[in-house]
């Protein structure tokens, strides 16, 4: 797959050159590195630059820095039609017919996303290598209908970093180890790391991710990025590679707050195949309508003090963070006792996907167009052992685990959906709010990205502020807040079900006064 993407970027750029000049010079490409998508936008709106020129630049990005150079590993492939789609939205433009804002910007999915066309959706495994079910998600479909251009595939964690708790947040069978664009001995986190890496690395203008517990705020925090976990059934999860239904949504990672706001008003909405969106028509919005830089002015926001762990630099970037919203015109609310009371979350939560990741991924297994390939957890687990490969750097002990859990009718695991839902939600974010008069919370998304290994695999021990979010299914928004030795720490913003809007203008607030975020340096690594 990398050797034909390679060949298609290097195809994609040489088909610049107009058919009817063939000996005309190709048109300059874009200058996309550091561009946000809103900016490529304008660009186009100018007149300066076209879908065209932006998706060749991406395609020579991708093949010098991705597949060449540093080798980040975090694009797995690349579409064949994408210069064909971009030049069909430059004509669009020229006759007049502007879908949006997204009209003409290029946009990876993370690979456990489907898409139509001759690209297969692995969720990094081997197992799936040949899925190509010619079927866009509803998300996709959406950004297609906006004018996007569908780029390509997003490395992974494997199966969404959900096989074993010894993996490499990263790594994936299909598309090898993503490296950190800050220093490439650093991890990415999971699992939407080639999502994180790509757009840091300004290989895509908008890049999309999954979540199920940190998935996008941890890869968006650790690579210096934006990342956005909307509320559980603002948008669609259909024909993406599921873990879990009670805590799976797919979300936004881009370079600002404004792109996200832009893609979430395109991706959100109601889908009959899913049940969660039910309401979700009645909270879609124009998101980027309701950003404004004075949004934090007489808000009370809370502080999750006891999440951020003991790392002096770590708290002074905090506590600096703090000081730019009170400037902003913010009331700060101290919380120490954010966790009293929530014993036995983790547990509940744990028990919650691994009946449910066995349930929902034989459910899409046995919903593929193809009717060979695994159709159960079990079978996974049963090609796991025939090829080592898949085996190589760790185990599928949670796979095993979850195949021995019973159906979404078991006792055991009711009482344990009804108690996490529960703590995290009217006995967790709902409760500190209300108690704490505060209208969102705020901790520390990352600490420094650890150093990837292979053998040992992740050895995360710095703060998080994702489980509350995550299992309550409540929106979380993290935000650049600086770096530690050039390494990027992020934001968080969290809030109640549905204040979608409100959480992403917070992060937008504070985005354009502290103006942290930093471009990658590809360093071999942080040592001297």
């Amino acid at each position: 797959m990398r050797k034909f993407r390679s060949l298609a970027a290097l195809v994609a750029i040489a088909t610049l050159i107009p058919l009817s000049s063939a000996g005309a010079m190709p048109p300059p490409l874009a200058d996309v590195e550091g561009k946000d998508a809103a900016s490529l936008a304008a660009a186009m709106t100018a007149g300066e630059t076209s879908s065209e020129e932006i998706v060749a630049a991406y395609l020579q990005r991708i093949a010098e820095i991705d597949d060449a150079g540093p080798t980040l590993n975090a694009v797995i492939a690349t579409f064949p039609d994408a210069m064909a789609v971009a030049r069909e939205r430059d004509a669009e433009r020229k006759a007049g017919r502007l879908r949006g804002p997204l009209h003409g910007i290029p946009v990876l999915l993370k690979d456990n996303i489907e898409a139509a066309g001759p690209v297969p959706t692995t969720a990094g495994s081997l197992a799936l290598k040949d899925n190509v079910t010619n079927r866009d998600a509803p998300l996709v479909a959406r950004l297609r209908e906006a004018g996007a251009v569908i780029l390509g595939k997003a490395n992974l964690s494997e199966w969404a970093n959900i096989r074993s708790n010894s993996s490499t947040s990263g790594w994936s069978a299909v598309g090898g180890l993503t490296k950190n664009p800050y220093a490439l001995d650093r991890n990415t986190c999971g699992s939407s790391a080639g999502s994180g890496a790509a757009m840091a690395a300004s290989l895509a203008a908008l890049t999309v991710g999954t979540e199920t517990d940190g998935s996008i705020t941890c890869p968006a925090g650790l690579n210096g990025i934006v990342g956005f976990k909307p509320t559980v059934g603002l948008v669609s999860r259909t024909f993406i590679v599921p873990i879990s239904h009670s805590q799976d949504t797919a979300g936004p990672m881009t370079l600002s707050v404004r792109d996200a706001a832009a893609m979430l008003s395109v991706i959100a909405g109601r889908d009959p195949a899913d049940p969660a969106t039910a309401e979700a028509d009645a909270h879609k919005a124009d998101f980027v309508a309701a950003l404004s830089p004075v949004a934090l002015k007489g808000k009370r926001i809370g502080v999750l003090r006891d999440r951020i762990g003991t790392r002096a630099d770590i708290a002074a970037l905090f506590d600096a963070a703090l000081k730019q919203m009170a400037d902003l015109g913010a009331t700060i609310v101290e919380i120490e006792d954010s966790q009293a009371g929530l014993e036995g979350l983790g547990e509940a939560e744990f028990e919650v996907l691994m009946t449910e990741l066995k349930a929902d991924m034989a459910a899409y297994l046995g919903g593929l167009p193809a009717k060979d390939g695994p159709k159960t957890l079990a079978d996974l687990i049963a090609f796991n052992k025939a090829h080592p490969e898949e085996l190589r750097w760790f185990d599928q002990s949670l796979f095993e685990l979850a195949e021995t859990k019973g159906g979404l009718d078991d006792p055991a695991y009711l009482k344990a959906k009804a108690k996490a839902a529960r703590l995290a939600g009217p006995e967790g974010i709902d409760r500190l709010l209300k108690d704490h008069g505060v209208d969102l919370l705020v901790g520390v998304t990352n600490g420094p990205a650890w150093t990837t290994d292979l053998v040992n695999g992740d050895h995360y021990s710095g703060p998080s502020v994702s489980d509350l979010p995550a299992v309550a299914g409540y929106p979380h928004l993290t935000v650049p807040m600086g770096a530690i030795e050039g390494l990027p720490v992020g934001l968080s913003f969290i809030g109640p079900k549905w204040s979608d809007g409100a959480v992403l203008a917070a992060g937008y607030a504070y985005e354009q006064a502290s103006a942290k975020r930093i471009a990658p340096t590809y360093r071999a690594s942080v040592a001297p």
